[in-house]
């Protein structure tokens, strides 16, 4: 068990001895903000000392009148209000570090595959299973820089989780039914040229639904006869379901090839369309239950005991008889529980469907409350959502001709950006090799600038910002990176023509930390773990972003003032082994956001 995690549990049993009915599993360590103060800090013995009118200091100190982690500890101390600072002894750290590089661990601990036992219960900790709905592109629409954010933060999330050992579920759930079918069936069959379809089906698709919607706005007769198509479909009549088949298959074609390229993968792609046979035994049954009722001719579920929903009851079946997103979102939810019987389940979406998932979620609560027993536990449900892309108008990302940017065209042309930005530091590369490079570098710029800011405040998109080899962008990890597998590359062309080192490179050798920069470094190092446990609790891949980003800075400091390859042999092993650890770290680092590394640039 890492040292951060040793002082955790002790620190756990303390309080668990000070306070026997205390939820000690909500005492964590994070690192000190301030590194003058520590290496690790908890605050949480102030709110559990609020919750019981206790005065937080007298607490703290009976706490650690308790603790017992004087192996992996100097002093500790207790600070401000009740603060507990932790401050890793030095041979702790190395340690630490050594175990890494013998590939014990990279600083973080799978709960598949942890040793140690669960501070509560006394049993070693179990993977939760954990359903991400992501992406989510409608069929027979080219998929649009606003899916971007769902798609990368899903992927990354799922990445992350995965990392730590749980069993995650991923599940597209595409948009393959509604009434926008009844239009595009009529375009089909009214308007549609097969040479376009062949070479743009998804374009084409596009124009017949753009062209009918506007027609369909001035004239009865074409909304008329859209519904009739719609109803049909609905009904199983043949020929419309073999074309609404056809737009399947070509629009599932498309989001193939994006997701290729982005190197997104789904466990499953179960689109509206797979729980239309539960939609009318969901309503029955709630009906039944007394959990919804008829309201103007619609059937709604009323959420009068919570003050938030009073006045925002969730609508499971129109006036007209037919069904809606929230029908098909609780529909999806049960599934999901029969299925997968997960712990969690996470939508991420837009904040415009902030209010929609409110009104699911309670719905299900109150619907599997009622069907449970009290003993069953209901998943944890989160909605997971971001802001807008904005242009450097302030205003949402558009094309100059004010349309929306396909994400097929946005990838194509961060590649090219990025293609003509490696075509002019390396000009002699092949340019097969140049274009791998540009591939890498493109996609992970813009990957990254997504990733970066605060998943719920709106970002600029800036190709020269995101594209920079300086300041917190992809393009600058993904050299850091490069900058220290050259230094490996260079140990060789010593030992060839220095035979008196040939053992240059010891991975594993003994690690001494002996100037400050050194101990900055590894200290960030051991912090990878905490980061990516942060990432998972509270959804946000920025902490990541932040973690990869300082650590970049923290080499850079390292290796300008430490000496490598000049120095002796015992320091250039131990410093040696720092640089593979930090290469590896900001590889896994990247690789959890969905980020490719190259060993040139």
């Amino acid at each position: 068990m890492l040292p951060n995690k040793q002082i955790e549990l002790k620190l756990q049993q303390a309080v668990r001895a000070v306070l026997p009915d205390a939820d000690s599993s909500a005492v964590l360590i994070r690192p000190c903000p301030d590194p003058n103060f520590g290496d690790y800090q908890s605050n949480a013995l102030m709110s559990l000392a609020k919750s019981r009118k206790m005065n937080p200091r007298q607490l703290a100190t009976s706490v650690l009148a308790k603790l017992d982690v004087g192996d992996w500890c100097e002093k500790v101390e207790i600070a401000g209000a009740g603060f507990l600072n932790f401050r890793l002894k030095n041979a702790v750290l190395s340690g630490a570090l050594q175990a890494a590089a013998r590939g014990e661990h990279l600083f973080f601990e799978s709960v598949a595959q942890t040793s140690g036992l669960c501070s509560e219960t006394g049993q070693r900790p179990v993977p939760r299973t954990v359903v991400i709905d992501f992406s989510s592109p409608n069929v027979a629409k080219p998929m649009h820089v606003g899916h971007i954010r769902s798609t990368i933060l899903g992927d990354s999330l799922a990445r992350t989780l995965r990392l730590l050992g749980h069993r995650v579920i991923t599940d597209n759930h595409i948009g393959d039914w509604g009434t926008q079918f009844g239009l595009l069936l009529l375009g089909w069959k009214q308007h549609l040229k097969p040479d376009a379809l062949k070479t743009d089906p998804l374009g084409e698709m596009e124009r017949l639904y753009k062209m009918v919607s506007a027609t369909g706005e001035a004239m009865d007769t074409v909304r008329n006869a859209a519904r009739q198509e719609l109803v049909k479909l609905q009904s199983g009549d043949a020929e419309n379901l073999k074309i609404w088949h056809e737009m399947l298959a070509l629009s599932q074609k498309q989001f193939d090839t994006i997701y290729a390229r982005l190197g997104v993968k789904f466990d499953h792609a179960l689109g509206e369309s797979f729980y239309n046979p539960r939609l009318k035994p969901l309503v029955d049954e709630l009906v039944t239950k007394g959990l919804a009722r008829e309201s103007e001719g619609a059937i709604a579920i009323f959420f009068d005991d919570m003050p938030q929903l009073k006045e925002q009851p969730a609508l499971i079946r129109k006036s007209d008889g037919g069904f809606n997103y929230t029908t098909s979102d609780l529909a999806t939810l049960a599934y999901r529980l029969e299925t997968w019987q997960p712990d969690e389940i996470i939508y991420v979406t837009d904040g415009r469907q902030q209010l929609h998932f409110q009104q699911v979620f309670a719905a299900f609560r109150k619907w599997q409350s009622a069907a449970r027993s009290p003993q069953s536990a209901i998943p944890k449900l989160a909605h997971v959502w971001f802001g807008s892309i904005l242009g450097e108008d302030g205003k949402p990302f558009k094309t100059r001709s004010g349309e929306t940017v396909k994400l097929a065209d946005l990838l194509d042309e961060a590649e090219d950006r990025a293609f003509k930005i490696v075509s002019e530091k390396n000009p002699d590369l092949p340019e097969a090799e140049r274009r791998e490079i540009a591939r890498v570098v493109g996609l992970g710029a813009v990957k990254y600038a997504d990733l970066l800011p605060n998943r719920q405040s709106d970002y600029v998109f800036s190709w020269d910002k995101m594209l920079a080899l300086q300041g917190n962008t992809a393009p600058y990890l993904q050299y850091a990176y490069t900058r220290i597998r050259s230094i490996f590359r260079k140990t060789v062309e010593t030992s060839i023509s220095d035979k008196s080192r040939v053992n240059i490179q010891h991975p594993t050798s003994n690690i001494h930390l002996a100037a400050a920069e050194e101990t900055a470094l590894a200290k960030h190092l051991l912090n990878f773990g905490l980061t990516l446990e942060a990432v998972a609790e509270e959804y946000r891949p920025n902490f990541l972003c932040n973690y990869l980003y300082e650590l970049a800075g923290k080499f850079t400091s390292f290796y300008e003032n430490c000496p490598v390859l000049k120095a002796d042999d015992a320091t250039r092993a131990s410093r040696l082994a720092l640089c593979d650890l930090t290469a590896r770290v900001l590889k896994q680092g990247l690789d959890v956001l969905g980020i490719e590394t190259v060993e040139q640039m």
